[in-house]
């Protein structure tokens, strides 16, 4: 009879939340269907570029389901620039293969496919010189993802920190007492921002050095220009963070966020080539904060990209810090309408 009333009180009481009914049953179908929809996404074509090159190669080269451009004028800034996979030259003594390799394993795929096609010429396959755009022949996958990594655990951390600890300040009734006051609401919101922001920006700074001269993550770029990044990232997460403690009532309502919000975006942050998606999932990827941090910082780490090739995406990512910042304002008004 205990055990009973213990049971029936949890069932009455989970009855009584109704978000966290709806996160119970919502969340697992949401993110099993992402699942399904990315792995079940058709593999990326490979786009070589052929210069200088016999019909019959040519023609070789297509059966083997390579998407071909043939362009005998065709340039390395333009490889990196289209971002296609590889740039085969062919010449009377040697040939060359340039592979833009930023993803190892297209690289790996392309020249085994192609060392196959050349197989029977065995003199070509010993005048073959394979050049990389970025990396090298011993570079890895995890190359390529460990910078999305480092955003990604500032992102997490900051927006799972800050939110708890926003959500402590209300419920124990901190901010009810700060709203009594003339203080406005902007000036609480940019004072919470400032404080627990210089808290998000030491732990970024751990973060980041630590993934890189301990873990010896790779970096081309500017170190600068990764701490840029990751700090605009964490105003995002703490300016996310404190938006949605606002519609929590408690750090386990907090916690139910994470499937939501937090778990979508892993699949959007480069991770998981967003090119063989399909359309409508890419368009879902772009509206992720994630998906620029990530693609900022595969471009300073590994691309060694200067700081006006992701201005873009640091515009963007800061345009989020914006949205959210002023909702939280707004959010305020519920308790109080000055």
């Amino acid at each position: 009879m205990r055990m009973g009333a213990i049971v029936t009180r949890i069932i009455q009481q989970m009855k009584r939340d109704k978000r966290t009914l709806a996160l119970l049953f919502f969340a697992p179908l949401l993110v099993l269907s992402l699942m399904y929809f990315i792995f079940n996404s058709n593999e990326a074509t490979i786009t070589l570029v052929v210069s200088d090159a016999p019909a019959p190669l040519i023609e070789k080269l297509k059966n083997a389901d390579f998407s071909i451009v043939v362009d005998d004028h065709f340039t390395k800034k333009q490889l990196q620039d289209k971002e296609y996979d590889g740039w085969l030259e062919i010449e009377p003594n040697s040939s060359k293969l340039t592979l833009l390799n930023d993803d190892p394993s297209q690289s790996k795929a392309l020249t085994m496919q192609l060392a196959q096609i050349l197989q029977p010429s065995q003199a070509a396959m010993r005048s073959l010189k394979t050049d990389y755009v970025y990396g090298d022949e011993d570079t890895a996958i995890f190359d390529i993802f460990s910078p999305m990594l480092i955003g990604f655990f500032v992102f997490f951390f900051v927006f799972l920190i800050t939110g708890i600890a926003l959500l402590k300040e209300r419920t124990s009734g901190t901010l009810e007492r700060l709203l009594a006051t003339p203080i406005k609401r902007s000036e609480i919101v940019a004072g919470y921002m400032v404080g627990y922001g210089l808290f998000a920006f030491l732990q970024t700074i751990i973060i980041v050095l630590f993934g890189i001269y301990v873990l010896d993550i790779v970096h081309v770029g500017s170190i600068w220009l990764v701490l840029l990044i990751n700090m605009v990232v964490a105003l995002v997460s703490l300016s996310l963070g404190a938006l949605l403690s606002s519609f929590a009532a408690s750090e386990f309502q907090m916690m139910q966020f994470i499937p939501l919000i937090i778990v979508p975006q892993v699949f959007f942050s480069g991770i998981f080539p967003l090119d063989s998606m399909a359309e409508w999932l890419q368009s879902m990827g772009r509206i992720m904060p994630l998906y620029y941090a990530a693609d900022a910082l595969n471009g300073v780490m590994y691309k060694g990209y200067a700081f006006l090739d992701i201005i873009l995406n640091l515009s963007i990512l800061a345009c989020f810090a914006i949205v959210f910042i002023t909702l939280n304002i707004i959010s305020l008004k519920k308790y109080r309408s000055l």
